[in-house]
């Protein structure tokens, strides 16, 4: 019995002994745990940004803002609100849908919307934005009174104003004040869109291009006839003065539609950097923006683009028809298979600007234009005011104009992809196609009774 109390006691003891030492620990370290308890453990499963459903970006996305909640998904901002919402309250001034589908200028819609200008619409949207709360309670409803308040994109400030009755945003009207509230934030309904001064110039600077640094467009030398040396400028001829050459050396066969060409190809020495020049214009179709697939295609699924360096290196010009991206999204898989002969088919050997072509047009109605597939002729013709290549449905119009120029390369911007005439020719509706195996047949019989002198007496063969 002794031998056994005290192994009970040893047991006991070192029980009692642990629940001791455990219930000392928590008595330390619950105070720091009551003192931080925002602190994560390494098991805790929830993030410092998860949203709740009754957060107000959810209420954005289901809300029927729909072409604002479409524009935040595009701009890639879920995440930056998110983190915005986790620390503070934010107030969302939202466009109505019509201010972002109809009055929105499409030019300034299809620059915001393209991949390249992801920051621009980054900072149209967060010009909506303000991150603090603002209730229409809270507003100055005296006529005349104005606050200003810094939105998110941390430009310009955005300016809460009374006038004549109606609350105003810069210059917006507020139509639904409050439309809706959650905890950590609050939509209000305006009228019209707000464009940040840094959008547009960003806008006014693509579309003037004045971030591409291609070169302008330069003529040939010019060459004295009398020395056959190239000519030095000259200071300008008084008038009255006698010309300086007779008369026949100022006539010509006929007017100059195009700009003079480079020097003729074939010479000993490289006169051009056709590479660099041929990478220029691809990089400045990228910097416009809607004809990347064509860049695509001329770098990355053929070798079109050396070949072209190679030919403007040797002293060769180029005209580029370049089909936009909406004309080459239409073109199937089968279309696609041989995307050489269809670039072979934009390529004009020759250097044409808008304004030679469309002078060409107006002058002789259809021109023809050569193409670097062989035996096939584009045909341009004088359309609205424009220039149209192709013939019937076959057809593209002069979309986007000199896109680039410089000396050795046009680039023209067209609405479609061209095919040659006897590729794109459709069989008539109007009639059944023929039996190719009976006119066959026809045609060898009419021959051969018109071997034997028979030929009248078969009134099919006439």
């Amino acid at each position: 019995m002794s031998c056994s109390n005290a192994m009970d006691f040893q047991i006991y003891g070192v029980n009692n002994f642990f629940l001791f030492t455990f219930f000392i620990f928590l008595t330390v370290t619950y105070p720091t745990l009551q003192e931080n308890p925002n602190s994560k453990t390494p098991f805790s499963s929830t993030s410092s940004t998860q949203i709740n459903s009754n957060s107000i970006l959810v209420a954005l996305l289901d809300s029927h803002y729909t072409e604002l909640s479409e524009l935040v998904e595009k701009a890639l901002l879920l995440q930056t609100l998110e983190q915005a919402v986790s620390t503070h309250n934010i107030t969302i001034f939202a466009p109505k849908n019509e201010a972002l589908e109809r009055d929105l200028d499409p030019e300034l819609k299809h620059f915001l919307l393209e991949p390249g200008n992801i920051k621009s619409l980054q900072n149209l949207l967060l010009h909506h934005m303000i991150p603090s709360r603002i209730d229409s309670r809270n507003w100055n409803t005296i006529d005349g009174d104005v606050s200003h308040h810094k939105s998110m994109d941390n430009e310009d400030k955005l300016k809460l104003s009374n006038k004549n009755g109606e609350n105003l945003l810069s210059q917006s009207r507020i139509i639904k004040p409050n439309d809706i509230i959650r905890p950590d934030g609050i939509i209000h309904g305006i009228e019209k869109i707000l464009i940040p001064q840094s959008v547009l110039q960003d806008f006014n600077k693509r579309r003037s291009l004045r971030s591409i640094s291609a070169v302008e467009p330069q003529g040939a030398p010019e060459v004295d006839p009398r020395t056959n040396k190239l000519r030095k400028p000259t200071k300008p001829i008084p008038p009255g003065s006698p010309p300086s050459l007779p008369i026949y050396y100022a006539m010509a066969p006929g007017p100059s539609l195009a700009p003079a060409p480079a020097p003729g190809p074939g010479g000993p020495h490289h006169h051009f950097d056709g590479e660099a020049q041929v990478k220029d214009f691809i990089q400045t179709l990228l910097h416009y923006g809607g004809y990347n697939e064509l860049a695509d295609i001329l770098v990355n699924l053929t070798s079109l683009a050396s070949e072209m360096g190679r030919l403007v290196s040797e002293g060769y010009v180029l005209t580029v028809l370049a089909p936009n991206d909406e004309a080459m999204a239409k073109l199937s898989i089968d279309q696609l298979s041989e995307p050489e002969q269809i670039v072979y088919f934009h390529l004009l050997p020759e250097y044409q600007t808008e304004e030679s072509m469309y002078n060409a047009v107006r002058r002789f109605g259809k021109v023809k234009y050569d193409t670097l597939r062989l035996s096939h002729k584009v045909v341009a013709e004088e359309a609205d005011g424009s220039v149209k290549f192709g013939e019937g449905e076959n057809s593209a119009y002069l979309f986007d104009p000199d896109i680039y120029t410089d000396g050795r390369i046009s680039v023209q911007g067209i609405d479609g992809v061209l095919y040659p005439v006897e590729e794109f020719k459709l069989a008539p509706k109007s009639s059944p196609l023929p039996n190719p195996t009976r006119g066959k047949l026809l045609e060898v019989t009419c021959n051969i009774l018109g071997a034997f002198g028979q030929l009248n007496h078969f009134s099919n063969c006439h």
